[in-house]
């Protein structure tokens, strides 16, 4: 797709982001932007430290012959279309985007969304406003599918996966199960990344995949601000998890015959502290304190495609995540 003009969007309104609530709680108040550019204060990890949507949200071009990929945790999309939610989709103009904890009860009728995406996938829960996936699309995917197979409880995978497949590769969007407070679930996060990893070594042998979305789970010790702290006491960030992360990447020898995988923007940026999520709570945006949970991981053999991958670290607010985006060779997913 050739490259389109340098898009700039001036947000016309916005609600006045949470302060230190939790995200799910209704945000109806009108409030006042934030006029500070992204440079304005930036943390001791080098992201900046705004509370809210930029003023002016602007991106490069997306290069000549490449596809642009975006994955957004939006923690409730009725919460984050209130506080700038489509002024980012305008600027940044995905061919594919991939939101997870939508937290919709109901496919969403939205005309900016559907004008834009004319191949829309929402996997709902069976919990109301609970978890939620959605893969939006320019390109008409070849099949879909919501279902993490051989699961035992397929009511729990329900809203958290969606595998589009298109003429070049696979597309996996998740948003994974969390271990749960003091570890209550982890077995449950167990269970998932058994039979998701079987999963997506079986797709591999088919074509190449592009694994993203809210992978919940910070695969080594500088992907989160405190790790010796938060070490096998925090969900995310476990032996149990991060293992089943790098036996993705990097299967063991007992796995013949399968595929690696890499963590794209891991790779790119071998020794940046940049995290994808800041909690409302402690003052962590603003101290730099958050963990790389949203991620693109890709077939080993499709990393040479990869041109392009970067956390948009100003765009915070309208979630307690922000977006990451890749560009990868057309061909990847149309074929040809």
């Amino acid at each position: 797709m050739p490259p389109k003009n340098k898009s700039a969007v001036k947000r016309k309104a916005a609600s006045e982001p949470q302060s230190d609530d939790e995200a799910t709680q209704s945000a109806s108040k009108k409030a006042k932007v934030s006029n500070d550019s992204p440079e304005s204060a930036v943390a001791a990890n080098g992201q900046p430290t705004n509370k809210a949507l930029p003023v002016n949200i602007s991106f490069p071009p997306r290069l000549a012959g490449t596809i642009r990929l975006s994955t957004w945790n939006i923690c409730s999309l009725a919460s984050a279309s209130k506080k700038g939610f489509k002024f980012y989709v305008e600027a940044e103009d995905p061919d594919v985007l991939v939101l997870t904890e939508t937290k919709v009860n109901e496919v969403p009728v939205d005309p900016f969304l559907t004008s834009r995406f004319p191949h829309c996938t929402w996997a709902i829960s069976s919990k109301k406003t609970y978890s939620g996936t959605a893969v939006l699309s320019k390109h008409k995917p070849l099949s879909v599918d919501t279902k993490l197979p051989g699961h035992p409880d397929p009511s729990s995978v329900k809203g958290r996966i969606i595998t589009v497949e298109f003429p070049g590769c696979y597309i996996v969007a998740t948003y994974v199960t969390n271990a749960g407070q003091g570890l209550k679930t982890l077995k449950e996060k167990n269970t998932w990344n058994e039979h998701f990893t079987t999963y997506i070594r079986d797709l591999d042998k088919k074509k190449p995949v592009i694994w993203m979305g809210d992978l919940n789970v910070a695969p080594t010790a500088i992907d989160l601000a405190n790790a010796k702290s938060n070490w096998n006491k925090t969900p995310g960030y476990t032996k149990d998890e991060t293992e089943a992360f790098q036996n993705i990447l990097n299967p063991p020898e007992s796995a013949a015959g399968v595929g690696k995988f890499v963590d794209v923007w891991r790779q790119n940026h071998p020794e940046d502290k940049h995290y994808t999520y800041f909690s409302y709570r402690f003052n962590c945006r603003t101290k730099g304190l958050g963990w790389r949970l949203d991620m693109f991981v890709v077939s080993e053999r499709l990393v040479e495609k990869v041109k392009m991958c970067e956390i948009r670290s100003e765009i915070y607010g309208a979630s307690d995540h922000v977006p990451v985006v890749m560009e990868i060779e057309s061909d990847v997913v149309t074929g040809s």
